[in-house]
C-alpha cells in the first residue's frame, strides 16, 4: 500500500527510502524534490518563497493520490506493474496531461527517478519523462546554436566562455519547466523521452507551472525566481566600446570626437588589462593617471564609465597571498593549482563565498567607485577554466560538479549587494554567464567572445530570443562579434552594418571586438600587456557607413520611450524585450517555427538581414494584426509572407496595428 502524507501546501508520499514531496510554489505551479535516502533539503537554489502561501486541494486514495494548485494538478500512482515507484503526472485546468513520468516498462524495471551512489555518498542523477507528441521546446539558456525549437537536442547544462545554461523551458503544449539543480549535467529532449542528468547530486529538485499563454506561463516564472530592477536610462542608449582603450588620453579622445558630431553615447567601456595585474582591482596609474578628471569630462558629455572586472587573481597579485590564506579562491582538489593560463599563472576568487565576495566589493569601491566609475563589466564570469574540467575544482558552496552553474549569478551578486549597502542603488552590470535568478541582481548578460561570421550572427539573433525565455531580458552581443573583424574589409564592414542594424532593436546596443589589425602594448617597465584593436568607432568605417550607423542611433534614441516600457514590463511582470513571434500570436501556428525574425517589444517586428550581399528577405507577418512597413508606410495584412526589400542602408522592419508610427521614414 503506498504511503501518503498530506502537509498544508504539499502532497508527500515514500517510496522505500525514497522520499518524494511535491509542493504548491507559485501561482499554478509545483515544486518537485525527491531524497533517496534521509530527509529533505528545501534549501532553494534559485527559487524564491512564494508571495502568498498557496492553498491547494489534496485527494489521498490508497494507491493513488493528487494536489491541485489553481490551473494544475499533479497525480501520483502507485497502480500495477509500471508503477509501483510512484509515477507523477501533471495536468492542467482542463484535464490535459502536460507532462509525466517514464514508467518502469515492466519487465525492464526502469525508474523515472534513478540515483546511483557514487563514492563518498552522493549520487549520479537521471530524471525522464514521456516525451509528448508534437512538442516544441523553448528556452534553456545561451548555446551557439541557430535552433530554435530544441526537441531533438542534446544540451550540456555546464557554462563556457559563450554558452550560458539557464535550464528552464517553456513548451508550446502549455507549461513550463525549470531543473532546479546547479549541478554539471545534461539533458536530451529525445523524441521518446526527456532526460535530465546531475553528474553529483544530493536530492532531485525542479520545478513545473502551468499556463494559457506564453506570457503567463513567463510571469509565474520569473515571479519565483526575481525579475530585473528598472533599467537605467543609460541603458537605453548607445554604448561604445572596443578592444581595447589602452590609457585615459584614449578614451577621452573617442568620447570627446563624439560628443563633438552631436552623436549620441550613453555608455563607454574601459576593458580588461588596464590594472597592474590581474587581482589588483584598481587602474595601472601609468595610463590612467587622472581618473577622477576622466570620469568627470565624460560624465559632463552625458557618457558613464564602465570597467571590465575579471575573476582572475594573477599568483604575482598584490591581493593573491592574503586571499589564499583567508581562503577566498576556488580550490583546486587535485594537481597543479593554476586554473588559467593568461598573462600569467591565475586562479579564480571564490564567489559562492560570501567573505570572498565582501573582500572584491571592498576593493572595487575603494579603487573605482571611490574615483567615480559606478559601472562593471563582469567578465569571465563561467568561470572560464582552462580546460573545463569540472570534478578538478571545489567552491565554498560544494564541489563544481554539484554546484558549479551558480557561480556567475553569486559573482553579480556580490557586486549588487554591495552597492545596495553602500549606495542605495541598483546599477546594470554587464556580465559573461548567468544562471536562474542572476537577473535579479542587474545582470546584463552578453553572448560572450563569438566569432564575426554570418553563422555567428545567426546564433545570437536565437540566443537573445532563448535567453529572454530563460528570464534573462536584459541581454546583449558583441556588435560585429568579437574575433576575426577585419577593419579593412568591405565583407567585415557589410557585416558590421548588419549587425549593427540588428543591435539597435536589441535590449542594449553596444558595438565591440577584438578588431585586426591589433597593436602591441608594453607598461612603463617594458613588459608586454594586453594588446589593442583596430579602431572601433563609428566613424572609423567610412563616410557611408558611418551615417548608416548615426542613423540607426538616432533610430533607438527616437526609440527612448518605448524601449523604456518595454523595460517596465521587464521589471513588473518579467515580459521578455526580444520575444519569439509566437510569444505574442501563440495561435498562429507558423510562429512557432520562425527563428529568423523577432519582435523587439510587442509591437515592433525586426528582420534582420543575415546573408551577405543580400538586398531583401522573406518576412512573414502574423496573423491577428495589421502590418505597416516602416521604410513607406505601406499596410499589409496578417498571416502571409512577403518578399521584403533590403538595401544596406536599412531592413525590414514592420509596426503592429499603427503602434510607434513615428518610426515610418525613419528606417
Amino acid at each position: 500500500m503506498a504511503v501518503f502524507t498530506k502537509g498544508q501546501d504539499y502532497l508527500e508520499f515514500q517510496n522505500g527510502n525514497e522520499r518524494v514531496r511535491i509542493i504548491a510554489w507559485g501561482a499554478n505551479s509545483f515544486r518537485v524534490v525527491s531524497s533517496p535516502n534521509g530527509p529533505l533539503d528545501l534549501e532553494a537554489a534559485a527559487l524564491l518563497t512564494p508571495a502568498a502561501a498557496a492553498d491547494p486541494k489534496i485527494t489521498i486514495e490508497k494507491e493513488t493520490a493528487e494536489i491541485q494548485n489553481g490551473g494544475i494538478t499533479a497525480q501520483v500512482d502507485f497502480k500495477g506493474w509500471f508503477n509501483h515507484t510512484g509515477r507523477i503526472a501533471f495536468f492542467d485546468g482542463r484535464g490535459r496531461k502536460l507532462l509525466e513520468e517514464v514508467d518502469s516498462g515492466g519487465a525492464l524495471i526502469k525508474k523515472a527517478r534513478h540515483f546511483r551512489s557514487q563514492v563518498g555518498g552522493d549520487y549520479r542523477l537521471t530524471a525522464t519523462f514521456s516525451a509528448n507528441e508534437g512538442e516544441k521546446i523553448y528556452g534553456m539558456g545561451q548555446y551557439q546554436q541557430d535552433i530554435l525549437d530544441l526537441k531533438g537536442c542534446n544540451l550540456e547544462l555546464a557554462h563556457r566562455n559563450s554558452q550560458a545554461s539557464i535550464p528552464f523551458y517553456l513548451s508550446n503544449q502549455g507549461y513550463g519547466f525549470l531543473w532546479h539543480n546547479p549541478a554539471v549535467g545534461t539533458v536530451s529532449f529525445g523524441k521518446n523521452t526527456t532526460e535530465w542528468r546531475a553528474d553529483s547530486t544530493k536530492q532531485l529538485d525542479y520545478w513545473i507551472t502551468a499556463g494559457d499563454s506564453p506570457a503567463q506561463i513567463e510571469e509565474q516564472y520569473t515571479a519565483v525566481t526575481g525579475r530585473t530592477p528598472m533599467m537605467p536610462e543609460y541603458g537605453l542608449g548607445f554604448w561604445q566600446c572596443k578592444l581595447r582603450y589602452v590609457d585615459q588620453d584614449e578614451v577621452l579622445e573617442v568620447a570627446r570626437e563624439y560628443h563633438r558630431r552631436g552623436v549620441k553615447v550613453d555608455v563607454l567601456v574601459i576593458d580588461y588589462y588596464h590594472w597592474p595585474r590581474c587581482g589588483d582591482y584598481r587602474f595601472d596609474e601609468h595610463f590612467f593617471p587622472n581618473v577622477k578628471e576622466m570620469v568627470a569630462e565624460c560624465r559632463s558629455y552625458g557618457i558613464e564609465l564602465m570597467v571590465s572586472i575579471w575573476p582572475q587573481i594573477d599568483v604575482r597579485s598584490e591581493n593573491f597571498q592574503e586571499m589564499k590564506e583567508r581562503g577566498l579562491l576556488v580550490q583546486t582538489a587535485n594537481g597543479m593549482d593554476v586554473q588559467m593560463i593568461f598573462h600569467g599563472n591565475n586562479v579564480f576568487y571564490d564567489a559562492t563565498n560570501p567573505e570572498a565576495r565582501r573582500y572584491i566589493w571592498e576593493k572595487v569601491k575603494q579603487n573605482y567607485r571611490d574615483q567615480g566609475i559606478r559601472l562593471f563589466w563582469l567578465d569571465e564570469a563561467e568561470p572560464e577554466f582552462g580546460t573545463y574540467d569540472y570534478d578538478v575544482y571545489r567552491y565554498y558552496a560544494g564541489s563544481v560538479l554539484q554546484k558549479g552553474n551558480i557561480y556567475p549569478r553569486e559573482y553579480v551578486r556580490g557586486f549588487h549587494e554591495g552597492e545596495a549597502a553602500d549606495f542605495a542603488e541598483n546599477t546594470v552590470k554587464l556580465v559573461r554567464c548567468a544562471w536562474a535568478g542572476s537577473q535579479r541582481y542587474g545582470a546584463l548578460v552578453w553572448s560572450g567572445d563569438i566569432h564575426s561570421t554570418y553563422q555567428d550572427f545567426k546564433n545570437q539573433v536565437v540566443a537573445g530570443l532563448q535567453m529572454g525565455i530563460a528570464g534573462i531580458p536584459w541581454w546583449t552581443t558583441d556588435i560585429g562579434g568579437f574575433h576575426g573583424g577585419d577593419v579593412r574589409t568591405d565583407e567585415f564592414k557589410e557585416l558590421l552594418i548588419r549587425w549593427f542594424q540588428y543591435g539597435t532593436f536589441s535590449p542594449v546596443m553596444r558595438i565591440h571586438g577584438s578588431r585586426t589589425p591589433h597593436r602591441e602594448i608594453f607598461k612603463a617597465d617594458g613588459e608586454a600587456t594586453e594588446q589593442s584593436g583596430a579602431a572601433n568607432e563609428i566613424w572609423s568605417y567610412g563616410e557611408d557607413n558611418y551615417q548608416i550607423m548615426k542613423k540607426f542611433i538616432d533610430i533607438r534614441e527616437a526609440m527612448r520611450d518605448y524601449t523604456r516600457q518595454l523595460m517596465q514590463a521587464a521589471h513588473e511582470v518579467g515580459a521578455p524585450v526580444l520575444r519569439g513571434m509566437f510569444y505574442e500570436f501563440p495561435e498562429d501556428e507558423t510562429t512557432w517555427e520562425l527563428k529568423d525574425q523577432y519582435l523587439f517589444g510587442p509591437d515592433v517586428l525586426v528582420a534582420p538581414v543575415m546573408t551577405a550581399g543580400a538586398k531583401a528577405r522573406r518576412v512573414y507577418l502574423p496573423q491577428g494584426a495589421q502590418w505597416t512597413d516602416a521604410r513607406d508606410g505601406k499596410i499589409y495584412e496578417g498571416g502571409q509572407w512577403i518578399e521584403a526589400a533590403a538595401a544596406i542602408e536599412t531592413l525590414p522592419i514592420f509596426l503592429r496595428d499603427g503602434a510607434q508610427d513615428y518610426l515610418i521614414g525613419m528606417i
